[in-house]
């Protein structure tokens, strides 16, 4: 495993972490389908929470959270659709949220963004949210 992808699994490590100190139950870890990928999927209460876990290291420029961009959003939003759909859960709520780590003196540093995003789909000229409610 290269120093990236050890940092990427120590991040992932220390955001399951974080999410269970805040009473998260983690029901899978790096679930991957044929439209993408999510890092952590949660239950936080009655809400199913789709995590994307960004580390960078130690004098990186930017944060994790600003690799989150658009396209990247996409793809998590349809490997959660994927994942809804394989395991029949369309009738719960859910969210995006982001844990964006940094590595600072040895130590990462997290901070987690609820909702980080909302799930859409472009319909014409304007953007619909996904689930029923």
């Amino acid at each position: 495993m290269g120093i990236t992808q050890e940092l990427g699994r120590e991040g992932e490590d220390a955001a399951a972490r974080v999410l269970e100190a805040k009473k998260y139950k983690v029901v899978a870890r790096n679930w991957r389908c044929t439209r993408g990928e999510v890092d952590l999927i949660c239950d936080d209460g009655q809400t199913l929470v789709f995590v994307e876990v960004k580390t960078r290291a130690e004098g990186s420029l930017g944060t994790g959270a600003d690799a989150v961009n658009p396209r990247k959003r996409s793809r998590i939003v349809r490997a959660a659709a994927e994942y809804l759909s394989a395991k029949n859960l369309w009738s719960r709520p859910c969210r995006f949220d982001v844990v964006s780590l940094v590595k600072k003196n040895g130590q990462l540093v997290a901070e987690h963004i609820q909702d980080a995003f909302e799930a859409q789909w472009e319909h014409g000229n304007s953007a619909r949210g996904w689930q029923p409610w």
